[in-house]
């Protein structure tokens, strides 16, 4: 289906291209944001959507092809172009002044002057309020920005686009990092600022979000534009072909294994007001996933369990015997990987090159009387980039150049490099194409054919359901139930991580 809304749009790429190098980020791109709609931008990581941001951003220039803005043509030279024209991006990780107040932060280098040219405080506040009252949400302009939740942060990255009369708002993966709830509040405010006729351009990998909140949407592949329409009549399978070209079904390729002895136990492990008597255990071949609402505890329990957070009680066995707590470096020499939630702070080192993050966790093996030649580094990280897939232009550049999905990759080789038994993976997929989430599926399925034992912690419940042998489910610190594979459905797990299972 070809877009054929022939309403004039705010704001509008024609046949946009931008090259680095030999690598064409965008071929032929067009897309049209009209006024009073929330339309999604979809495809693979890799596929040219932050090119295409960054386009619309001011950051880069496009190499051909027009930016037009209420039907003239623009060429933004800087940042400041774009946001004079009407467009704000509000980025996954909002970049604010902790030290400073919401209010500060929304009007950074432009606060309202009053006699003296003294900053008048009290008009700074009013005009914050009436800005978060315009998107139907409750935040004390004079608090401290440190501190606030990801989706409170986002909220004042929005106040402050409105502040500058922003007509288009680019919203970057905004709810990867955020609870049920909270995506529910910001589903609220992008209906607010259509209400005010404005256009959301939305970036997610989450096709339920995007029904939900979008009525248009456009879809590249590998730089080129492949289709844009209404959503109306479109389903997740039509939208996945169109990105990936291959069926929803085959997102989650899980192999039939059979479970041998047990790698990993856990034994009455506590930490106090964070887990509470948390006992469970992981064999050979099997994929168990530890499910919940956010702030459960699960990711706490895989910390404790890795040895980075010290628990107060129980113990952790890996084939039978007891890890000495609170030390990564024992959890690593009995054979125990841990992939964490936030790859960028705690999986990676983003300055560094590919084939060092690769090489990180296994330098004591790679090194020779302590000297590491770059040669076996590099030998390492190649041979991991082809069983991977990863893309890349050179393993010499700094791994913050890759994309969301091959930077989850270079983690998953850091520690698949040194052959764990056991693998902790905390949200494997989070924030990462359709695409590459199969990629990630097919590699943590086939470990757990070479009889690794995985444990999986995921808030999304199709993942959850279509990867686990077993599920265990947690509620406010608690493990509540665990259920097979086959007793697993959406309302059981649901219902447990609210709470209505019976306590163990």
């Amino acid at each position: 289906m070809e877009e054929t809304d022939l309403s004039p749009p705010v704001v509008e790429l024609a046949d946009v291209s931008k090259a680095f190098g030999a690598v064409r980020a965008l071929s032929g791109v067009s897309l049209r944001l009209l006024p009073g709609e929330a339309h999604a931008l979809l495809g693979e990581n890799g596929a040219g959507k932050s090119t295409l941001i960054k386009t619309l951003a001011g950051v880069h220039r496009p190499d051909a092809g027009r930016v037009l803005v209420d039907g003239e043509e623009r060429r933004f030279t800087a940042p400041g172009d774009a946001l004079a024209a009407g467009i704000a991006i509000i980025y996954q990780e909002p970049t604010l002044f902790g030290d400073l107040s919401v209010a500060e932060n929304v009007f950074m280098g432009r606060q309202p002057l009053g006699l003296g040219r003294r900053i008048d405080v009290a008009t700074m506040h009013a005009r914050t309020a009436e800005l978060f009252e315009l998107l139907g949400v409750r935040l004390d302009p004079a608090r401290p920005t440190r501190g606030l939740s990801i989706a409170d942060q986002q909220l004042v990255e929005i106040a402050k686009a409105l502040s500058f009369d922003a007509r288009v708002i680019v919203m970057d993966e905004p709810t990867a990092a955020l609870s049920a709830h909270e995506v529910q509040r910001l589903f609220g405010v992008v209906r607010a600022l259509r209400e005010q006729n404005a256009a959301v351009l939305f970036v997610s990998h989450r096709l339920d979000e995007v029904f939900e909140l979008c009525q248009r949407a456009t879809v590249l592949r590998d730089g080129a534009f492949v289709w844009s329409g209404e959503l109306a009549g479109e389903t997740p399978d039509s939208l996945v072909r169109r990105m990936v070209g291959r069926e929803l079904s085959q997102l989650y390729p899980k192999q039939d294994t059979t479970a041998g002895e047990v790698l990993l136990e856990v034994r009455r492990l506590t930490r106090e007001g964070v887990f509470t008597d948390v006992s469970f255990s992981v064999r050979a071949g099997e994929i168990v996933a530890l499910s919940g609402l956010v702030g459960a505890g699960r990711s706490e329990v895989a910390r404790a369990v890795f040895g980075i957070d010290r628990p107060d009680a129980g113990e952790v066995l890996v084939r039978g015997k007891g890890l000495k707590r609170g030390s990564p470096t024992a959890a690593m020499a009995a054979g125990i990987g841990f992939v964490p939630e936030d790859r960028r702070q705690q999986g990676l080192v983003m300055d560094a090159s590919i084939e060092r993050n690769t090489a990180l966790a296994s330098l004591g093996r790679l090194s020779t009387f302590g000297l590491l030649r770059r040669r076996t580094e590099r030998a390492l990280a190649q041979d991991w980039a082809v069983t991977l897939r990863l893309k890349f232009a050179r393993l010499s550049d700094p791994v913050g150049v890759l994309s969301g999905g091959n930077q989850q990759k270079v983690v998953l080789a850091k520690w698949l490099a040194r052959r764990p038994s056991v693998l902790i993976v905390d949200e494997p997929t989070r924030g990462i194409d359709v695409g590459t989430r199969a990629e990630v599926h097919r590699l943590l399925s086939e470990l757990a054919g070479q009889g690794v034992a995985v444990l999986m912690i995921s808030s999304e419940l199709p993942e959850v359901l279509g990867m686990a042998d077993r599920v265990l489910v947690m509620h406010e610190g608690r493990l509540v139930e665990e259920l097979s594979r086959a007793e697993a459905t959406e309302e059981r797990v649901a219902l447990a991580a609210a709470g209505q299972a019976v306590a163990r």
